[in-house]
């Protein structure tokens, strides 16, 4: 089989829909800043406020309740800040914005952001999983406290694929007082979400995980819901985010959840297809093997597997070679040789860490790209055990 280019690392980021690139450059005429009153300012507040319409129609919210942000992590950051307002200096806020209650299994800037806080004196808490990834409740459950502010939870975690009951955790959070927010970013497009049935006052969402722009997000603000913006300095999306407005990336974003709403429902399940036969085919080609993730309550396209006695950075390198584009988990950690915290949560030990690679696959990949990973794979980590066998037994 002649080598190809390969790119199984959707859940990173994703190409540009050509649908989207298209409605960006056409965008590229309305170079009016949208707070101006004129016609050309007019012109691009309009483009903005339609793809505001399109991604509250596409996760059940109203348009006034969306604000777009710069990125997911961004928009994480916004929502945990709520938590350090001064008392009385703003109006929004609580008086008291209480502690944190998140999992150990959260994007990186979460855990950093929440890493900062307890560091500034914050109370912050984190629940368990169980070796699938699924927030244990009842421990969730013993957290939440009448003095928890807020309770921050994944909808589908970002390196196993492994989707959580919201609703269940925002019904523990509400009845003791807490403001629920889910990072929604992995979900988004990829599963149906919708904000009222999941009960949060929270979502962040960022585009170019639906194969949209990059530096351009959005968050989900319930409306009543107490709000301090990250960034002041003007009027811009109704005072929560100071800055003039991303107009290409916006627009790039509302095209991208308008290819969502009528894309993702068939491409979930081929997705799905081929997961199952990527996943078959590796088990029955490579022995000592270990999946990570829930078998059903996962994303369709993400695929997480640990491979005894292989490195994750020598299987990427090795892979690459031969065009197939994989991570080892977050690209957020990727300069990071530590193995992963999601995995180790798990209960799996350093080891498995270490030799886990994530294939998360995407609207572009085809058939004949499960059968050259099926054909390279086995090959690859059959030769990287020889290799650290014959290391081993120099040693």
């Amino acid at each position: 089989m002649e080598s190809r280019r390969v790119y199984v690392d959707n859940n990173a980021t994703t190409p540009l829909h050509p649908e989207v690139k298209k409605a960006m450059l056409e965008a590229m005429e309305s170079y009016g800043n949208p707070s101006s009153l004129h016609s050309f300012g007019r012109g691009s507040r309009t483009l903005i406020e339609g793809a505001r319409e399109k991604v509250a129609r596409f996760i059940g919210a109203s348009p006034d309740e969306i604000m777009f942000v710069g990125s997911g992590s961004e928009g994480n950051n916004t929502v945990l800040s709520i938590l350090t307002c001064n008392p009385g200096g703003c109006a929004s806020c609580r008086k008291d914005g209480g502690a944190l209650v998140t999992t150990t299994i959260e994007h990186p800037c979460i855990l950093e952001a929440s890493k900062c806080l307890r560091e500034n004196g914050m109370d912050v808490l984190y629940a368990p999983v169980d070796s699938y990834g699924k927030v244990d409740l009842a421990a969730l459950e013993g957290l939440i406290t009448g003095k928890t502010g807020l309770v921050s939870v994944m909808l589908a975690n970002n390196e196993i694929g492994t989707i959580q009951d919201i609703r269940a955790i925002g019904d523990m959070a509400h009845a003791k007082g807490a403001l629920v927010h889910t990072d929604a970013v992995q979900a988004v497009g990829k599963i149906a979400v919708d904000v009222k049935q999941l009960g949060v006052d929270f979502l962040t969402l960022s585009a170019h995980k639906i194969y949209g722009p990059k530096g351009v997000g959005a968050v989900y603000v319930k409306r009543k819901s107490p709000f301090c913006p990250l960034i002041r300095g003007g009027h811009q999306e109704r005072g929560r985010r100071a800055g003039t407005e991303n107009t290409l990336g916006i627009v790039g974003l509302g095209k991208a959840i308008e290819l969502r709403a009528v894309e993702m429902e068939d491409e979930a399940k081929r997705l799905l297809a081929m997961k199952a036969r990527l996943r078959a085919g590796i088990e029955q080609a490579i022995p000592d093997i270990r999946f990570v993730g829930h078998p059903v309550d996962c994303l369709p396209g993400t695929l997480n597997v640990s491979f005894d006695g292989a490195e994750g950075e020598a299987i990427i390198l090795y892979l690459d070679l031969e065009g197939i584009a994989v991570s080892t988990g977050s690209a957020c950690a990727s300069g990071s040789l530590d193995p992963s915290h999601v995995i180790l949560a798990t209960g799996l030990p350093a080891e498995c860490a270490h030799g886990s690679i994530r294939i998360s696959l995407g609207r572009e990949n085809t058939e004949e790209d499960i059968d050259y990973i099926l054909d390279r794979l086995p090959g690859i980590i059959k030769k990287i055990r020889d290799m650290s066998s014959a290391y081993a037994r120099r040693a």
